[in-house]
């Protein structure tokens, strides 16, 4: 079998070389081959995965190693394959590997330890979950829009300017982006499905007056929000928390359950509409760019279309 290490080398975990040392001195006592493979810019994560999934398909798994900007590239270039993601989580927020390792403080040494790459006998389990398809793109953990997107794009850039902050640059973001307006225009026609009877129906609306949006196919994001608590990677349905547009006095006592995950329609109603989707269509009614974001990556389209799919990336689990 072939590992295929995709590093980011600016990744923010400080243990990267040792521990990568220690995995390099064990695969030189298996049959198994390790490639390192080093990112250099936007982009090469993805085209990497899809490279040595096309070559070598189900022979090879792909090791994503970095941050949520990592998982999403090498998600996209391995999804509808037969090629396996295993997640080191090497970055900062790590919010998907919150997920699949469930805890939100994921210990890294013990999380390859239980891999076996340590001891260089790689066990795990794989496990096909869902996806989200959205304009020809695809997205593993969470796509927003408003004031979450907003927090996102201003912590990403404290984070740049002061490496030292880590996921605290997105805490200390959240404050400036409250401090301008929270409501925001958004209109969508979305499919979803009542849970209990299995059932579509449909929700439309145009101009809506919102704060954020979350479309979740995993729990947690932006360095430990967590709109979707409950969510499942492989049962088909997305879930989403829609949050009205409200006042800053209001938002400020909700802003630490979202981050505990117990801001939800049923503790704030009223403000919060929770379910499960589908697909959908999603608008700026002006033509203008919406304030989205995949996994924590940006985007500034007036449109998105998106849909999920079902079981459509192949991911090692620790057994």
């Amino acid at each position: 079998m072939k590992y295929i290490f995709i590093i980011n080398p600016i990744a923010g975990n400080d243990d990267k070389a040792r521990f990568m040392s220690r995995i390099k001195s064990a695969f030189r006592e298996t049959d198994d081959e390790m490639i390192i493979e080093e990112t250099q810019t936007s982009g090469d994560a993805k085209r990497i995965a899809a490279k040595y999934a096309n070559e070598y398909g189900s022979d090879c798994i792909v090791v994503a190693c970095g941050g949520d900007g990592t998982v999403h590239e090498v998600a996209g270039g391995l999804a509808f394959t037969q090629t396996p993601m295993m997640l080191l989580p090497f970055g900062t927020g790590n919010d998907f590997a919150k997920k699949i390792y469930n805890t939100k403080k994921a210990d890294l040494e013990e999380i390859i330890s239980k891999f076996g790459l340590f001891s260089g006998k790689p066990q795990y389990e794989v496990k096909p979950i869902d996806v989200i398809e959205y304009n020809g793109e695809i997205c593993n953990n969470v796509m927003s829009f408003g004031l979450d997107t907003l927090v996102a794009a201003l912590g990403k850039r404290m984070a740049d300017k002061a490496p030292f902050l880590g996921h605290q640059a997105y805490n200390l973001a959240v404050m400036p982006i409250l401090m301008k307006s929270l409501h925001y225009n958004i209109s969508y026609d979305l499919t979803c499905v009542d849970k209990k009877t299995g059932e579509e129906y449909k929700m439309q609306e145009v101009n809506k007056d919102y704060a954020l949006f979350a479309i979740c196919n995993a729990s947690y994001y932006g360095g430990g929000f967590c709109p979707a608590p409950d969510s499942k990677l492989d049962d088909g349905l997305l879930d989403f928390a829609l949050v009205n547009g409200m006042s800053l006095f209001k938002a400020l006592p909700i802003i630490p359950k979202y981050s505990e995950g117990t801001a939800n329609e049923e503790t704030y109603p009223g403000i919060f509409n929770n379910g499960y989707l589908k697909s959908g269509r999603i608008w700026s009614e002006d033509g203008s760019p919406l304030p989205g974001n995949c996994d924590g990556e940006m985007f500034e389209y007036n449109e998105v279309n998106f849909a999920v799919k079902e079981k459509a990336l192949k991911l090692c689990l620790l057994k």
